[in-house]
């Protein structure tokens, strides 16, 4: 029986990357990327000849099973996706678990995730922090920061520049306009940089200063004493806009 390799790749920068991951890439039969043009420059630029075979959110569901019978039958196989961890906002979730059923071993190389620098050059405490991803772009978002209104631990966001400033709002809207926050783009690029203040100036700063690139956003939790102090429903609704 083979092995999946979950392997992480350079979120910005091409020295990002392990010498295992590196060995790795060489060494497997497959590797299963998200996107092959993409990751055509890396393994270009490493030197890596192994073949490639797409594996992305629109055709996961088709290929998993293709991909576990080659692991079935010896093939050491190695998953990437564009950027960062597979499975973390990216393809991997489906094909992990199906190999786990399937007693199939999986090892995950320790590597690059955007969300981790981020969270640690915000300033923000980290001893304890959530992790959320993408937030429904439509449906169940409003639920979802619901949820989040009471959240003590510093929380953490993926989003596109396209949404910031209307998410900055909404987080004003259920947190407070005076909420600690950071917001970081391009990490590990050369135009990294880690905005840090309150939801209010957060706001301003991107309404006067176009946000680019990828972004991630940290939100400090309330403080118990914060939390003590204001009743949800007065909370949620003393920063609605309209």
């Amino acid at each position: 029986m083979g092995i999946l390799y979950v392997v992480p790749t350079p979120v910005g920068n091409m020295e990002d990357i392990t010498l295992r991951a590196i060995r790795v890439l060489r060494e497997s039969d497959l590797i299963l990327a998200e996107d092959t043009r993409t990751s055509s420059v890396l393994l270009r630029h490493y030197d890596i000849h192994t073949p490639m075979q797409s594996h992305h959110k629109f055709n996961e569901h088709q290929t998993t099973q293709s991909v576990i019978q080659r692991l079935l039958a010896g093939q050491t196989l190695a998953l990437i996706s564009d950027a960062g961890t597979p499975a973390i906002s990216d393809p991997g979730f489906l094909l992990v678990r199906e190999c786990v059923r399937q007693g199939i071993e999986v090892q995950t190389l320790p590597g690059p995730t955007a969300f981790v620098p981020a969270l640690v050059s915000s300033g923000l405490p980290d001893e304890r922090f959530c992790f959320e991803g993408f937030l429904p772009q439509k449906k169940g978002r409003q639920t979802r920061l619901e949820a989040l209104h009471d959240e003590t631990r510093t929380m953490i966001f993926y989003e596109s520049p396209y949404r910031l400033l209307r998410t900055l709002q909404q987080f004003a809207d259920h947190f407070g306009p005076d909420r600690q926050a950071c917001v970081c783009r391009e990490i590990s690029k050369v135009h990294e940089e880690s905005t840090r203040g309150t939801l209010q100036q957060l706001i301003q700063h991107f309404t006067d200063t176009e946000p680019r690139g990828e972004i991630v956003v940290i939100v400090a939790g309330v403080s118990d004493a914060t939390k003590a102090e204001k009743p949800h429903n007065q909370s949620k609704n003393k920063y609605k806009t309209t």
